[in-house]
């Protein structure tokens, strides 16, 4: 993916980021769907074979849209290998959100922005979140792990509240980059998974997580 310079928009980084967001959302919605299936598959397989995933008691993961990163199969893999599985709800009125566990893809209704949502009626909200692995999604990401996100600020809100967890960005490599602009508190991604390749992130936090 072609990162332009902060410097075509005079330094600011709301135009920088809506113009890369504009971006990496017309490179996700014109690729094919075979493609996109093949991609989703191989960047399943990365996932589980990895120690971070093994090793994990609970998955926190999002539920995927049309141009994200399938996790779907995800979800459904990590059920079977008994795992506590736990997808995250928009609570009204903020820019937070709770992660409930599941059981099965039953109990998720459309919700905000027309995202399925675990039913809170049906699901038990979690808030032990020791061994787990938070699934991280985003636009691009960068080899510091940093992403690219939709604007709203609700997984940096968790993350930002949840420092410990061990955490995962999937991406497609089309929307990769060496670097992106990012803020002095942003929060990266201990490990970047792409159809190509498994990579630890350069951030120097991150040598020490032994995963």
């Amino acid at each position: 993916m072609t990162i332009p310079s902060i410097d075509d928009f005079g330094g600011d980084i709301r135009e920088y980021k809506k113009n890369l967001r504009a971006q990496c959302k017309t490179l996700r919605s014109t690729m094919p769907p075979d493609v996109k299936r093949d991609k989703d598959k191989r960047i399943f397989e990365k996932i589980i074979s990895t120690s971070a995933y093994k090793s994990a008691d609970t998955v926190l993961a999002y539920v995927s849209t049309e141009i994200e990163v399938d996790t779907l199969m995800l979800i459904d893999r990590a059920l079977l290998d008994n795992k506590r599985v736990a997808v995250p709800r928009c609570i009204s009125g903020t820019r937070d959100m709770d992660f409930y566990f599941i059981n099965s893809r039953d109990e998720l209704e459309r919700g905000s922005f027309g995202v399925l949502e675990p039913d809170p009626d049906k699901c038990t909200i979690a808030y032990d979140f020791e061994r787990a692995l938070c699934i991280i999604p985003g636009l691009a990401f960068d080899m510091e792990g940093y992403r690219l996100g939709y604007g709203k600020g609700y997984y940096d809100r968790f993350l930002s509240a949840h420092r410990g967890l061990y955490k995962m960005g999937i991406c497609y490599c089309s929307c990769t980059a060496n670097r992106l602009v990012h803020g002095r508190f942003d929060i990266g991604a201990d490990m970047l998974v792409t159809e190509k390749y498994i990579r630890k992130t350069a951030l120097p936090e991150n040598t020490r997580k032994g995963r």
